[in-house]
């Protein structure tokens, strides 16, 4: 189809491997195409996974904070010694507190894989459409980014419970 060996202008060498005949262009650029739609699938994904993240943590807290309040109304129903209830409550609270750094440490993740996959967005439409097509992501923006919002109320939300707890829950168990 084209010559195995071309030469190059710049250098005045034979190279067959870095020649581009219009055969290895439209390949060159079809993988490129594939490569960015990849790319745009695992940024949907990334964001998708963070409602997901959200979702298993308030649920899973939502569950053992209401066995943590049960075991507090009923402790004494069930004949069980207040220190015994007490370790009880802490172990729950601790055990969502657990569910919580999880939950943040994943989405913290994810944010780093999403400003990956976007440099590597911005990698290729800078190559195959032009320099700037698509601006790079800023860390510096932060603060409108959706998963900030949803550590700070996990945060917020495991600091509370352990306030509460301290103040209310726990020394009301003698």
């Amino acid at each position: 189809m084209g010559e195995t060996e071309q030469t190059r202008p710049d250098t005045g060498t034979t190279d067959s491997a870095d020649s581009e005949t219009p055969d290895t262009a439209a390949l060159r650029n079809e993988l490129a195409l594939e490569r960015y739609r990849y790319v745009l699938q695992q940024i949907q994904t990334v964001n998708e996974n963070a409602h997901r993240f959200l979702a298993i943590y308030q649920t899973l807290a939502t569950t053992l904070v209401a066995a943590a309040l049960a075991l507090f109304v009923g402790y004494r129903t069930w004949e069980l010694e207040a220190d015994t209830a007490r370790g009880g409550v802490i172990g729950l609270l601790t055990l969502t507190t657990v569910v919580a750094v999880f939950t943040g440490i994943l989405i913290v993740v994810g944010a780093l894989s999403w400003l990956d996959y976007r440099h590597e967005e911005c990698d290729i439409t800078d190559e195959l459409v032009g320099p700037g097509f698509r601006t790079r992501p800023r860390p510096g923006n932060f603060l409108r980014w959706y998963e900030t919002y949803v550590v700070l109320f996990i945060l917020v939300s495991v600091i509370t419970m352990w306030v509460l707890a301290g103040l209310f829950l726990l020394p009301a168990m003698r």
